[in-house]
C-alpha cells in the first residue's frame, strides 16, 4: 500500500511539475509577452536592425523599448532589456547618481550624448509566470513614470 501511495505521490509530482513547466512564458512567447506589455499602454511588436524582436511602446506619453536579447536565430530569447532614453534631457550626473542609491531594480545612466537612460533586465532562459511577468511590467511602468519625473521630462 504504501508503495502504491509513493509512486501516486510521485506521478501527481511530476504532472504539477510538468505543468507548471508548460505555462512558463518565455523568450519564445513574443506573443504573450507583447499582449502584458499592451496592458500598460500602447504597443507593438517590431524588429531590431540584426531581426532579433523589439517591443516599442509607450507608458503615459513616454515612449520606451524592450529589447529581446540573446535569441537564437531571431527567436527563442533568453532574456528582456527594457530601456527608456530621453534625448535632449541633460540631467547632471549627480541626478543619475541619485537614482542609482536610491532605486534597486534599475539602473540609469548617461549615454554617449549625456542623455538619460534607465534599463531594467528580465531573465527568461527557465520561464517566469504569466503573472511574474505582468508583475515585472507593472514595475516597468513605475520605473518610467518616476524616472520621467526625476529627470524632468515634461509631456
Amino acid at each position: 500500500m504504501k508503495f502504491t501511495s509513493m509512486i501516486a505521490g510521485t506521478a501527481l509530482g511530476l504532472a504539477l511539475t510538468a505543468s507548471a513547466q508548460a505555462q512558463a512564458v518565455t523568450g519564445a512567447n513574443t506573443d504573450e509577452i507583447l499582449s502584458i506589455a499592451k496592458n500598460y499602454g500602447d504597443a507593438s511588436m517590431t524588429k531590431q536592425s540584426n531581426g532579433d524582436p523589439q517591443i516599442t511602446g509607450e507608458i503615459n506619453g513616454v515612449a520606451y523599448q524592450v529589447y529581446f536579447r540573446n535569441c537564437t536565430n531571431n527567436k527563442n530569447c533568453e532574456d528582456l532589456n527594457f530601456y527608456l532614453g530621453f534625448l535632449d534631457i541633460k540631467p547632471s550626473l549627480e541626478q543619475i547618481n541619485d537614482w542609482n542609491f536610491n532605486k534597486r531594480f534599475s539602473r540609469a545612466y548617461l549615454d554617449q550624448d549625456k542623455d538619460a537612460c534607465v534599463e531594467m533586465d528580465l531573465d527568461l532562459v527557465q520561464g517566469v509566470s504569466a503573472k511574474y511577468l505582468d508583475s515585472q511590467f507593472s514595475l516597468w511602468k513605475m520605473v518610467v513614470e518616476q524616472f520621467a519625473d526625476h529627470v524632468g521630462y515634461k509631456s
